[in-house]
């Protein structure tokens, strides 16, 4: 769990559960991971309805904690997740996406 930033407020119990669920995400739900820009990675999802529903509520919860994420949900030809961090917040996308 060592992309999870120091001033996240979701408390200690409940990391490992989160965790686990971004790694369904980048695991069972993800076709491709793509690095668009130093700060912004973009996962292209299996397409459903409820995977948009779980990928776009897990996006929600994860901001209460860690607000300087930026997640965009894009539906159309297929599904896809946008995960942007300020500069200088690199370090936490590359270890989210090679922890998950």
């Amino acid at each position: 769990m060592d992309w999870i930033a120091d001033e996240c407020t979701l408390p200690t119990a409940d990391r490992p559960l989160r965790t686990a669920q971004f790694r369904e995400v980048f695991g069972e739900l993800t076709r491709t991971i793509e690095r668009l820009a130093p700060e912004r990675l973009r996962l292209t999802l299996v397409t459903s309805p409820e995977v948009a529903g779980r990928v776009a509520e897990l996006a929600v919860r994860e901001i209460e904690c860690c607000s300087f994420f930026e997640f965009t949900l894009t539906a159309g030809k297929g599904l896809s997740l946008d995960i942007a961090v300020p500069q200088g917040r690199e370090a936490i996308l590359d270890a989210m996406a090679g922890a998950l």
